[in-house]
């Protein structure tokens, strides 16, 4: 198997960055791309908000939301990926795992690595980590986030 492309998503926890050194390594030892993505949640996916929204604001906070992502890729690529001889930065809205595949779809994506938990690491197993090693068409590395405290 060659790797020439790795996919790091990440929700900017302190758990999706443990997948980091394992990201950096393969990239170092392959000469790989590392394709780093974020996924906004979808405002929809929201519980009830106070008042109503116009459809200007809910895209005020959307468009709010993906620049705070470019930026906070900017700074994760730059602080931590160095090493990494090609990166690229993807941001994209809806459903994590959902965008996950289409993102190993349509890059052409060799190999996933992502913590076995994100964010809302509360479960034995994270969902979007579970959703996407049952439905990759390519090798994922699950990083285990270790003991809770």
């Amino acid at each position: 198997m060659e790797v020439k492309k790795v996919l790091w998503p990440t929700d900017f926890s302190s758990n999706a960055e443990k997948a980091l050194d394992y990201v950096t390594s393969l990239s170092e030892k392959y000469q790989t791309e590392v394709h780093v993505l974020y996924v906004i949640p979808e405002l929809a996916q929201h519980e009830s908000w106070y008042g109503e929204f116009e459809q200007s604001h809910i895209r005020k906070i959307q468009e709010w939301e993906e620049q705070t992502a470019k930026k906070r890729l900017d700074q994760v690529c730059n602080n931590y990926l160095k090493g990494c001889r090609l990166y690229v930065k993807h941001v994209a809205a809806g459903d994590p795992a959902e965008e996950i595949l289409k993102l190993i779809d349509e890059e052409k994506i060799d190999m996933v690595v992502m913590a076995s938990h994100g964010q809302k690491g509360h479960f034995h197993f994270g969902s979007v980590a579970e959703k996407v090693v049952k439905n990759s068409p390519v090798p994922v590395v699950t990083i285990p986030i270790g003991p809770r405290a």
